[in-house]
């Protein structure tokens, strides 16, 4: 029997077979071993995930084509689509990405360094042309040293040169060119020290102490002075400075003052040297001279960048409503009828009433 003109050509099979779920499932399988494989080498994250998605994304276009009842089917049209959408924006945020950590000290501007952080291959790096600084922060703690939200004031000047401040935390970000910037966990003491080498010009740094209270008993570290001796730094601090058994709130110690040690971390016993030094004071040393100006305290901070987000969320409830809408349809279709409820009024009906 001779096929009428007008019917379609049936594509073929290798094809058909391209677009089918088995393919897709292979397909999320090469996506998931590229995932793991960045995990251990992350130079062929971008490479491998863009050759699982473009897979997925062909798998999904060729469905399409060759099954002509996704294309009849609005709902399942629309679904597929969305799917297709998820696809490609998933693989350009992850190429457009950065997730990184940094700390700041109390009182002094960001420079965009960042301690480690991850960046996709097709990231525009702006983090260059990102300033702010923070005015210090607010911590409270229930008994048992269960950390409360933080609330840490932050200050920019924006595009129009107009200065602007907002209070951020762990889960209220700083947006900043698309840059979303998070407190961590991470915060501590920072003392603020000024040195003068002998016939040099002076250079004033903060020196981030470990993490408080996480790690209360151990406020100290080794300093190597540009130009002059090797310093074991430790601000001796009350444990109990946020009480375990009751509620309290970070804040910095009544008792400031440093205690210093030369030759680092390792010289310890007879005939060692050691020194305090309270904030305003100073000490000189082999090579220059050391002001201890004050203490001040340090935030660590998470930034991460992701444009897809949005998309991301939107094609999403697309293809949620879109295949809501398709069950919705099959499911009015298949529910019974009242006995005597007419038939939906078709032509083959309405000729057949005529009658």
């Amino acid at each position: 029997m001779t096929p009428h003109p007008t019917t379609p050509r049936p594509p073929p099979a290798w094809l058909a077979h391209f677009g089918s779920l088995r393919t897709a499932l292979a397909g999320m399988a090469l996506l998931a071993v590229a995932v793991l494989v960045g995990r251990f080498r992350s130079e062929w994250l971008g490479v491998g995930l863009i050759g699982a998605l473009l897979f997925l994304a062909l798998n999904l276009l060729v469905a399409l084509w060759a099954h002509p009842a996704l294309r009849r089917q609005v709902p399942l049209l629309v679904f597929h689509l969305a799917l297709l959408g998820l696809v490609v924006a998933s693989g350009l945020g992850r190429m457009t990405a950065l997730d990184g950590r940094f700390e700041l000290t109390e009182g002094v501007p960001w420079d965009g360094t960042l301690m480690d952080g991850v960046a996709g291959r097709w990231h525009p790096d702006r983090l260059a042309q990102l300033s702010f600084m923070h005015s210090g922060f607010e911590i409270r703690y229930a008994p048992g040293l269960k950390r409360g939200p933080t609330r840490n004031r932050v200050h920019w000047t924006d595009a129009d040169g107009r200065p602007q401040d907002e209070v951020i935390g762990d889960h209220h970000p700083l947006v900043l060119r698309g840059y979303r910037i998070y407190t961590s966990p991470n915060k501590g003491y920072a003392p603020l020290m000024r040195w003068t080498p002998t016939g040099g010009e002076a250079a004033v740094g903060a020196l981030h102490l470990p993490s408080f209270p996480a790690q209360a008993l151990r406020q100290s570290l080794d300093w190597q002075l540009p130009g002059g001796p090797k310093l074991w730094l430790q601000l001796p601090v009350d444990p109990a400075l946020i009480d375990p058994d009751a509620a309290g709130r970070f804040r910095l110690p009544d008792d400031r003052t440093l205690v210093l040690r030369l030759g680092g971390r390792e010289v310890e016993g007879e005939g060692e040297q050691r020194l305090t030094l309270a904030p305003g004071a100073s000490v000189d040393l082999p090579g220059g001279r050391l002001d201890y100006l004050e203490l001040r305290t340090w935030m660590g901070y998470r930034v991460s960048y992701d444009l897809s987000l949005g998309w991301l969320l939107g094609l999403a409830l697309l293809a949620t409503g879109s295949l809501g809408w398709h069950y919705a349809r099959q499911f009015w279709a298949a529910s019974p009828r009242p006995a005597g409820a007419p038939l939906a009024s078709t032509p083959g009906s309405a000729a057949m009433e005529a009658r």
